[in-house]
Parts: structure tokens; C-alpha cells; sequence
């Protein structure tokens, strides 16, 4: 459980604040062993955080430096609930060794709390100067009414450049934290003297002078945060003012990006891709196109599975433009187009007179995509007599044309794909297993559109700006009633057919329409009439709920689907089940209690 887990971590602290160091590093190394069995992050940098403490007091620097290292490398400085342990942390071990910059890191621990309104982490730390606390109402109590006190701390000439360098780092790890922003930023102001020049402004609307400059921060408490900054008399002031402000923007972009792609699991996805690129939002998708990125590079050959119109040749295209070919031609041959009586010829090449009707010599599909990349739709519709020859190639690089005497070297890249499932026909004997397996060295799933509906919203959207343009119709919108329809739609034809739905609306449409239910297909429309569920087999990812019922009751069995199901995905690693459904961990924890999904008995006893 999630309590038991972190009571290791609390006899961990105890241990440590008893001095007994021996017995402290025994404990630590157990709880990391089962803190690295439950993939639990946040629980190996807490731990991590106490063992550099530990090897500080041993004097031990090297191994301080190492567990510290790891600690961030886990994320801990920008995890909310571990921020301020780990600067306590880095004081701690820093004024063993008689730092300076010890009381800076104290300082932002203890800003950190007071801002997440951590009372219990500032009683450990023995920050707090107020009276003994029974029970504290965070929203309500005045010692946490204001802001917390941003006084820079002054540091030494000779550690000014670390003071600055760790200010930097903390504008990037805080800024989610407006005032904690401002505060990273002040001290940046103060150690560096630019205090006449550039300032960090607060009130319910900062405004700047007419010589100066503004850089929003965003709001505390109501109160409008920005950083202000002019020019200085002395130009080596000013160009430091400006990359202040450079950083200032900078860490502010992160912190849009951090938040985009954490909104990229909901139901509405970020903005779209550029044109011309693929739309790959769907999680699955994305290590999809990363793998087929890494792949890209080798030479080796890429089978790519999937249903009709899932974009196999997209993704094809994809591995041909990410690769050093990229420059070389991609070139389409679909093998159930062909006649199978001249697909030998179309694909190897031939003689002039090899046989009646061959007027002249033909180089074929494969020498004329040399350099390039060769992408081969529907393989497992490649006929029996050809399979020997396409295997000699893959093989050898060799290609014999008919009615030459000797083969001919072609450098080409084969990309396969096929929409049947080729273990079946090697099986049945209407595929070769030797070029089954010479062609799957590297197989890449493409999963329906119905497994990837977080999709749907953005190629909706895009293909329908497209072909808008392309007709001249203006701009044409989707109404939110639309697109429900289109999001529970099953697309048998998978992309395909949502591109075409996109351009058959474009064409109907009048200019500037807002598309509304009626204009759909009749198969989509007809798609949200109530199917009873023995009539229609549900998916892994889809859930009935009765209509018939409290709507809390409801909600509680959508939402303890949704729990089960994450869990179940994530082989229950706790972090990534809470990042797939946007709770925090102990959200996901609480929910868990409640809905009575506890972990089971024997992985309690080995937590």
C-alpha cells in the first residue's frame, strides 16, 4: 500500500535523525530495492535525498554528489511534493562543507513550503517560528494569508556565479509557481546587482513605465506577477537585464510545453501538427513513430502491419524521410494491383524480346528505386513464383531481370506492409516462411483509429481545413455535436475513411459552414442510436453505463473502469496508471481506497 511505502521512508528519517548511520544505510538499501521493484520514482529520490544526507555526515563528498545526481535525475526537483526536500537536502550537506550557498537553498526550501502551504515538511525542518499547531486550516489560516517572504539572500563575490547558475536552473524547475518564479528571478537581480534596472513587479495589474520592458509571469493569489526591465547607462548591465528576461521567457515556454503535453492523453488533444506532417497524438502512437524513428537510420528491412487506411504508407514514408536516404526516392508498389503474370517483370525488369510483347528493355520497379527506399503495400499478395526471387534480393542485394544471363546489384531499402496476417498464410503455405522472415526483422503494429480516438478531433479538423482550401470554401468548422458523433464512430475503414468523410462534407458544404449531425454519412449518423450491448461486442477500452441509475453511481462505475483499466495497462506501475489517467499519485491512491482496489495481500506484505 501507498502508506506502508512510505513509512520505510519515515523510519529512514528517524534512523537519520538519531545518528544511527550504520543501521540508516542497511534500512536505505532495503527500501530501494522495493522502491525499484514498484517502479515508484518519487520514492526512490525521497530515499536517495536521505542517503546523501547520510554520506554527508560520514564525510563521504563523492558518494553526496553521486545520490544527489540520481535524485534529480528521477526528477525530484521538479516533482511538487519533493522540491523543497531536496534544496533542504542540498543546504544541509552544503554547510557541512562550510558553503556559502548553504542558507540560499535553505531559504527557497522554505518558500517552496509555505507556498504549497507545506506546514508539516517547515515543523520538520524547524522553520516554523509560530505556535504550536493542533489542526490547520491552509485555506483560512493567517500565517499563510500572504505571500511568503521573498527577501533575496546575499552571497559572497566568489560563489555570485553558483548563486546565479542554481537561481537559473530553479526559474526552469518553478515556474509553475508563479511567485516561486519571481522569487528565483529577484535573486538572480540581486546577486548580479541589476536591483535599479530590473525588477520583480507585483499588484493586481504590474504596469511599466514607457521605457520599459514587461515580462508576465502569471498570478499569485490574485496579484499579477511580472518581471520589469530598462535600459542601464552601462551596455554590459543591459545585455545582462536582457538575458534575465531571455531566461524569464524561456522557462515560460517549458512550462506551456510541460503543460501541453500533459494534456495530450485527454479527449481534446494539442495543437495539430504542421501540414504536411503526420498527426500522431494518440500515446501508443507516439513510441510508434519513436521506434520507427530509431529504426529509420539501419538498413534493415520494416514490415508494417495494420488494417486497411490506418496510414501504413504514411508511416513508410515517415522511416524513408528520417533516414540517410531521404534524398533518394520513395517509390509505391502495391503487389495485389499487379497482374500476376507480368508482376515479375514490373518488379525485377526485363530484356528487350524476353518475351512476346516486350518491345523494349525495362529496368523494373526495384533498379528504379536505387538509392531510395522501396515501399511494398500489400506483400501478402505477392504470388508463390515471385517469393524465391524477392528473397534473393533481400538477400543478396541482386536482382535478375528475365532474359538477362547475370543478376544486377540494386541498392534499395524494402519497407513490406500487408493488412493479413502473415503467420496465417506462411501456415497455410501461400507464404513463404524464409521471406517472412527476412522481411519481419522489424515489425511496426499500426493499431485501427477506433484504439487511437484521442486522434480523431485532429484529423478531423485538419483534413477538413485541407480540402476547404483545396474547394475555396472558406472556413469550414465542425460543431461540437459533429464531432461527438464522429469521436464514438467505430471507422471501419480507419483513417481512410475519416479523410474522405472530411472531403465529402467540404464538398457539400456551403462557404464558411459550421458542419451540424445532418450533414454526416448516414452510417455515422446512424452510429448513436442505442445498440444493446449483446448486439454489438464492446472493446478493452470501452465501458457501458445504464442510464437508469444515480448519476454519482455512475460516475463511480466509469471512473472505477477507468482506474482497473489503467492499472491493468500500466502492469500496475503506479506512476504511469496516474499519468494515463492526469491524477496525481495520491489522487489515484485515494480513488483506489475508495473504489476497494487495493493491492493485493502478497504485494502489500512486499511493500
Amino acid at each position: 500500500m501507498y502508506s506502508l511505502r512510505w513509512l520505510g521512508l519515515s523510519h529512514a528519517k528517524l534512523t537519520l535523525r538519531q545518528g544511527r548511520l550504520d543501521t540508516l544505510d542497511a534500512h536505505l538499501d532495503h527500501e530501494l530495492q522495493r522502491a525499484e521493484a514498484l517502479h515508484d520514482a518519487p520514492l526512490l529520490a525521497a530515499l536517495r535525498l536521505l542517503r546523501a544526507e547520510g554520506a554527508s555526515m560520514r564525510g563521504h563528498g563523492e558518494q553526496v554528489g553521486r545520490e544527489l545526481l540520481l535524485a534529480a535525475d528521477l526528477g525530484v526537483t521538479t516533482n511538487p511534493e519533493l522540491q523543497g526536500h531536496y534544496h533542504l537536502t542540498c543546504s544541509r550537506v552544503l554547510e557541512r562543507t562550510g558553503s556559502a550557498l548553504a542558507p540560499l537553498f535553505r531559504a527557497r526550501a522554505e518558500r517552496v513550503w509555505r507556498e504549497r502551504r507545506n506546514l508539516l515538511a517547515l515543523i520538520e525542518a524547524g522553520a516554523w517560528d509560530g505556535p504550536p499547531i493542533e489542526i490547520a486550516d491552509y485555506d483560512q489560516d493567517p500565517r499563510f494569508a500572504g505571500p511568503p517572504a521573498r527577501t533575496p539572500v546575499s552571497v559572497p563575490v566568489q560563489t555570485a556565479p553558483a548563486a546565479v547558475l542554481s537561481a537559473v536552473a530553479n526559474v526552469f524547475d518553478l515556474t509553475a509557481m508563479p511567485s516561486e518564479l519571481g522569487a528565483e528571478l529577484q535573486q538572480i537581480i540581486a546577486t548580479l546587482g541589476c536591483a535599479p534596472f530590473a525588477r520583480v513587479q507585483t499588484g493586481r495589474a504590474p504596469a511599466a513605465a514607457p521605457d520599459e520592458f514587461t515580462v508576465p509571469l502569471g498570478e499569485d493569489g490574485g496579484r499579477a506577477l511580472a518581471l520589469t526591465y530598462r535600459a542601464a547607462p552601462d551596455p554590459g548591465t543591459t545585455v545582462l537585464v536582457s538575458a534575465l528576461a531571455r531566461i524569464a521567457r524561456a522557462a515560460l515556454a517549458v512550462e506551456r510545453m510541460r503543460r501541453d503535453e500533459n494534456e495530450r492523453a485527454a479527449v481534446w488533444p494539442a495543437a495539430a501538427a504542421a501540414d504536411g506532417d503526420p498527426v500522431y497524438v494518440d500515446e501508443q502512437m507516439v513510441s510508434l513513430v519513436a521506434a520507427a524513428r530509431r529504426v529509420a537510420g539501419v538498413n534493415v528491412s520494416v514490415l508494417v502491419t495494420g488494417e486497411t487506411g490506418t496510414g501504413k504508407e504514411v508511416l513508410a514514408r515517415l522511416i524513408h524521410s528520417a533516414s540517410p536516404r531521404s534524398r533518394g526516392t520513395f517509390l509505391p508498389f502495391n503487389c495485389a494491383a499487379c497482374p500476376r503474370d507480368i508482376i515479375d517483370a514490373q518488379l525485377f525488369g526485363h530484356r528487350r524480346g524476353a518475351f512476346t510483347g516486350a518491345m523494349e528493355s525495362a529496368p523494373g520497379v526495384i533498379r528504379a528505386a536505387a538509392g531510395g527506399t522501396l515501399f511494398l503495400d500489400e506483400i501478402g499478395e505477392a504470388p508463390l513464383d515471385i517469393q524465391p526471387k524477392l528473397l534473393r534480393f533481400l538477400e543478396s542485394g541482386e536482382v535478375h531481370p528475365l532474359g538477362e544471363a547475370h543478376p544486377v546489384k540494386a541498392d534499395v531499402r524494402v519497407i513490406a506492409a500487408t493488412n493479413v496476417d502473415l503467420d496465417a498464410l506462411v501456415s497455410a503455405g501461400r507464404f513463404r516462411e524464409d521471406l517472412f522472415y527476412r522481411l519481419n526483422i522489424v515489425r511496426l503494429h499500426l493499431p485501427p483509429l477506433r484504439e487511437r480516438r484521442v486522434e480523431i478531433a485532429t484529423l478531423a479538423e485538419r483534413y477538413l481545413s485541407t480540402y476547404a482550401r483545396e474547394f475555396h470554401k472558406g472556413d469550414l468548422r465542425l460543431a461540437e455535436e459533429t464531432m461527438e458523433y464522429l469521436l464514438l464512430y467505430r471507422w471501419p475503414g480507419n483513417v481512410r475513411q475519416l479523410a474522405n468523410e472530411m472531403r465529402r462534407l467540404a464538398a457539400m458544404a456551403e462557404s464558411g459552414a459550421v458542419l451540424m449531425p445532418e450533414h454526416l454519412s448516414p452510417d455515422i449518423a446512424r452510429s448513436r442510436r442505442t445498440v444493446p450491448p449483446s448486439e454489438r461486442p464492446l472493446s478493452a477500452n470501452e465501458v457501458v453505463v445504464r442510464t437508469d441509475q444515480p448519476l454519482p453511481a455512475a460516475v463511480e462505475h466509469l471512473e472505477r473502469a477507468m482506474v482497473t483499466r489503467a492499472l491493468q495497462a500500466s502492469d500496475g506501475r503506479v506512476e504511469d496508471a496516474a499519468r494515463r489517467l492526469g491524477l496525481s499519485r495520491k489522487g489515484l491512491y485515494l480513488k483506489r481506497v475508495r473504489f476497494g482496489l487495493e493491492i493485493g495481500e502478497q504485494e502489500a506484505r512486499s511493500a
